[in-house]
């Protein structure tokens, strides 16, 4: 085994095992391990897998908080709480005999977005931002906000110095890029040429400053003029107003973005790529894998849920649909030697040749078709399932193709393989025991 928590050794048992094995245990016991970023595409079990990691962390000894960016209530469900707000809340029932607590929280991003106002302006100005129509549509669902909102969060987060683990639930985003590249959209946005331009007559300030802009920025003047028609008048003079109440705020968004981002791609981060065996998702998941290696940041490695086994796989599908199709058409399957229809007429059971046979007498007739009936019952419902398992077993070759061509074009990046469970993870057992496929 590795110091980065991989093992090289194959897992023989598992026909979609990587060479290179990711072990979570050792990446989670690390002290220096202080952020775990889950990332990938939605509905690939993000949200299970952050939390998880956070219990079983924590029942390892770590004080662990997991921030979800996710709207869906689904980790506050399974963590036995009945909502999750911007406050981490302590998740009962979880084994602190280590030492270990687990906290959880989900993202409210205006909320955050209020807490930075308060933190950087004025009281009267804050109060000034935060009644500003513009400023309610902006934190509440501008493009890119949540995303940067979460960075804000971590930042916090980590700044307090209050956690030994931070695991980070990314949000669903049509594409998982969106993380990374949302952040410094808004940042950029925020700090960039046409805020400076919309504050340009507030700071001109007097007459002779206000004829300075006028005439340098006559363009700005026709501009303007074109926004008071498409949008109207109102909404371009909120713009105005809440640009020059944030005027000392804006140099700080890109700042602070730039710092979470440095935070990223320090030794103690480890991002984990999650994915299911299917090819939109691992095909995102390579993209991703890529993604972070342009930007230097730490891949722990990959997660891939929801794979599926089978305890016959030595039964092929071909050979599986070949033993239905022969019980179908009332064949023999696999009967061996001395269990066929054809018997010595002296055979032991069989009567004498001087004797009736007494499998002739009526009554011996009406059993023999009963049971007959019964036999064809049960031919049917083992081609039924011969079926079922050819179909699974198709399904295991998909994900073993989709698979390998990932590991193909990766085969670098650790792999851990997490089973698919027959039902939805809706509690801490449940939670526990992803937490130990994880880290098998």
């Amino acid at each position: 085994m590795t110091d980065s928590g991989t093992d090289t050794r194959p897992d023989a048992g598992n026909p979609l095992a990587s060479e290179v094995a990711l072990r979570v245990d050792p990446l989670i016991d690390d002290p220096e391990t202080r952020i775990i970023v889950c990332c990938g595409a939605g509905g690939v079990g993000k949200t299970t897998t952050a939390a998880a990691i956070g219990v079983r962390a924590a029942e390892r000894g770590r004080r662990t908080v997991v921030l979800t960016i996710d709207p869906a209530r689904r980790l506050a469900q399974s963590m036995g709480l009945t909502e999750l707000d911007n406050t981490p809340r302590p998740v009962p029932g979880v084994d602190g005999e280590d030492g270990g607590e687990l906290h959880a929280m989900m993202l409210d991003m205006k909320r955050t977005f209020d807490e930075i106002v308060e933190a950087h302006a004025e009281p009267e100005r804050a109060r000034a931002i935060m009644a500003n129509p513009f400023y309610e549509s902006l934190s509440a669902g501008f493009a890119g906000t949540q995303e940067y909102m979460a960075m804000e969060k971590l930042g916090q987060l980590s700044s307090r110095g209050e956690w030994d683990l931070i695991v980070v639930d990314t949000p669903p985003s049509r594409s998982a890029l969106d993380f990374l590249d949302a952040p410094k959209r808004l940042g950029s946005f925020l700090d960039g040429r046409f805020i400076k331009m919309l504050m340009a007559p507030a700071k001109a300030g007097g007459r002779a400053g206000m004829k300075f802009v006028n005439l340098g920025m006559a363009g700005l003047s026709m501009f303007t003029g074109a926004l008071n028609k498409l949008l109207g008048t109102g909404l371009l003079r909120d713009v105005q107003t809440f640009v020059a109440a944030m005027d000392t705020m804006f140099g700080g968004f890109r700042t602070r973005a730039d710092a979470t981002y440095r935070l990223l791609q320090a030794p103690g981060t480890a991002f984990l790529v999650v994915a299911a065996p299917e090819r939109d998702a691992l095909r995102e998941a390579a993209y991703f894998v890529e993604r972070l290696a342009e930007e230097r940041m730490p891949l722990a490695g990959l997660v891939l849920n929801r794979v599926h086994g089978s305890g016959a796989s030595s039964v092929g599908a071909e050979r599986a649909l070949a033993l239905a199709e022969n019980l179908e058409e009332g064949g023999i399957v696999d009967r061996g030697p001395g269990k066929g229809n054809k018997h010595d007429a002296h055979s032991p059971g069989r009567g004498s040749p001087d004797e009736p046979d007494s499998t002739l007498r009526p009554e011996s007739a009406e059993a023999l078709t009963g049971n007959n009936g019964h036999t064809r019952q049960t031919e049917q419902l083992a081609a039924a399932l011969l079926r079922l398992h050819a179909e699974r077993m198709r399904l295991l070759s998909r994900e073993r193709r989709t698979r390998d061509r990932f590991a193909a074009l990766h085969p670098e990046v650790p792999v851990t393989e997490v089973d698919a469970l027959a039902g939805d993870v809706h509690d801490l057992a449940g939670l526990r025991t992803i937490g130990e496929l994880l880290a098998r």
